[in-house]
C-alpha cells in the first residue's frame, strides 16, 4: 500500500511538471494563468469591501486559469491516472475480483503451495503501522494471524485457505479503523472483542460497546472440529464477522 502510494504521488509531480512546462513555453496558456492569477490576487489582498465587479473577477480569475490547466495534455493525465489509481484501490479494499465470472475460470483447478514438514524455527516479520490492509487475495497456506495496526482498516478473507482440523486464532490490535474477517461456512467461531467505543457484527446480530469487552461463540461451536478464535481489540473501531 505505502510503495503503491509513493509511486502515484511521484507520477503525479512529473506531470505536474510536465504541465508547467507545457504552460511556460505556450505563451498563450502562459498569459491566461498569469491573468488568473492576478485577478484572483488583486480581489484577495483588497481589505475594503468587495463590490459586484470584485467577485466577476474571482470568477473570471478562476475561469482563466482551468482554462490555462484543461488545455494542458498533462492535466488530462494527471486526471486520468488520479481516476485509475483510486479506482484500482477501492476495488483491491473491497476485495472484489472482476474475473471471477469469467468463462476462462468455471473450470479452473488452482493448487495451493505447501511447505514438506520439517522442523519448527524462529521467524521475523515486519507489520505496517498505518494504511488499509487485505489479507487473503490470493490462495494461501493458512497459518494463524497475529496483526497489530495503530490506525487502518483491515480485512482478512479465509475463503482462500483451508482451516485445519483444530483451533485456528487469529488476533488483531489496533488503535483505529474497521475490521472486517470473512469466514466460510463450516467452521465455528469464538469471538473476543473490547473497545472504548465500536459496533460488534456476529452471527446477523449487531451490538454497540462502550468501554467493554464482549465473547460471542456460534451454536456448533462445541461440537465442531474445525473452530476459529478470533480475538480483537481496539480503542475506536467497528469489527464484522461475515460469512462467505
Amino acid at each position: 500500500m505505502k510503495s503503491s502510494f509513493r509511486l502515484f504521488v511521484v507520477i503525479e509531480l512529473l506531470l505536474l511538471i510536465f504541465g508547467i512546462y507545457q504552460i511556460v513555453y505556450n505563451p498563450a496558456l502562459l498569459i491566461l494563468l498569469i491573468f488568473g492569477i492576478f485577478n484572483i490576487y488583486h480581489v484577495l489582498a483588497k481589505k475594503k469591501r468587495r463590490n459586484n465587479f470584485n467577485n466577476f473577477q474571482l470568477v473570471l480569475g478562476g475561469f482563466s486559469i482551468f482554462m490555462s490547466l484543461v488545455s494542458s495534455v498533462a492535466f488530462w493525465m494527471m486526471l486520468v491516472f488520479g481516476i485509475l489509481y483510486i479506482g484500482l484501490k477501492g476495488i483491491e479494499i473491497s476485495g472484489t475480483d472482476l474475473t471471477k465470472q469469467s468463462f476462462w475460470r468455471r473450470k479452473q483447478m488452482i493448487m495451493v503451495d505447501v511447505e514438506e514438514a520439517g522442523t519448527y524455527s524462529a521467524s521475523r516479520q515486519q507489520q505496517q503501522w498505518f494504511g488499509n490492509q487485505r489479507i487473503g487475495n490470493e490462495v494461501y497456506e493458512w497459518d494463524d494471524i497475529n496483526i497489530n495496526l495503530i490506525a487502518g482498516d483491515t480485512i482478512v478473507d479465509l475463503g482462500n485457505t483451508l482451516l485445519p482440523k483444530d483451533d485456528s486464532v487469529v488476533i488483531i490490535r489496533k488503535g483505529f479503523g474497521r475490521t472486517r474477517i470473512l469466514v466460510p461456512a463450516g467452521i465455528s467461531i469464538q469471538l473476543q472483542h473490547s473497545t472504548l467505543y465500536g459496533t460488534v457484527s456476529f452471527d446477523e446480530e449487531t451490538t454497540l460497546l462502550k468501554n467493554e469487552s464482549i465473547r460471542l461463540y456460534t451454536t456448533d461451536y462445541d461440537e465442531n472440529p474445525r473452530r476459529l478464535k478470533l480475538l480483537t481489540n481496539s480503542l475506536v473501531g467497528d469489527v464484522e464477522v461475515i460469512r462467505v
